[in-house]
């Protein structure tokens, strides 16, 4: 992303102050966005955006060998030694490095990891604006709470936005071509066939998302 022609470098007012990148036609509907939320008195800040697969196997690799613990208090090392159950106790809140939305650069994390932050105050008016208004600039929740229509998949993740024009394209592709053989490189990715990563994470979205 720090080269590639589509992708441009995040201007700091609209993060946290890490150097972020994102593709150029999601920053661009992103700013657009942010204005208008802004002229509402809500502030958008990304804390999150593109991320390579390097940095997501850092990501998945420090939780699968304990250096991380997975909800501030799981050594998931240590808790649960079968492979398989080690993976999916990870994916309720991280991707497999090869299959986070977060490659493509269309997604962003926004102001909070925490969906309690949401649930009150300035984060639920944040919230409730971008239910109503997100979908006006192509932006979309790929992670709502699960049920009949998603029972599959990451947790709920209402800090999480994804820029469907460009996101949708990748769905499509991965639901073509993308198998779960693929998804290699990093420790524990022996498991991602007998999970079915990509059929049940990258594949399981919101219906609106896709």
């Amino acid at each position: 992303p720090t080269k590639h022609e589509d992708f441009a470098r995040i201007d700091d007012q609209y993060t946290d102050g890490d150097e972020m990148y994102m593709q150029i036609k999601a920053y661009d509907a992103f700013k657009q966005m942010h204005a208008a939320a802004k002229a509402d008195g809500i502030d958008l800040q990304i804390i999150s955006a593109t991320r390579t697969f390097d940095r997501q196997k850092q990501i998945w690799e420090n939780k699968w060998n304990g250096k991380t613990l997975v909800n501030g208090t799981l050594n998931v090392k240590e808790a649960e030694p079968d492979p398989v159950r080690r993976a999916f106790k990870i994916l309720e809140w991280s991707s497999m490095p090869g299959t986070s939305r977060h490659h493509w650069g269309t997604d962003i994390d926004l102001n909070a990891l925490e969906n309690e932050y949401f649930e009150s105050g300035e984060g639920l008016k944040l919230y409730q604006w971008m239910q109503t208004h997100a979908a006006e600039y192509g932006y979309c929740q790929p992670y709502t709470e699960k049920g009949p229509d998603r029972p599959y998949g990451y947790n709920e993740e209402k800090w999480h936005w994804s820029y469907q024009p460009l996101a949708k394209l990748y769905v499509s592709e991965a639901n073509a071509s993308l198998k779960n053989e693929e998804i290699t490189g990093f420790d524990g990715s022996e498991t991602a066939v007998e999970i079915f990563v990509v059929q049940r994470y990258v594949l399981s979205v919101n219906k609106d998302c896709k």
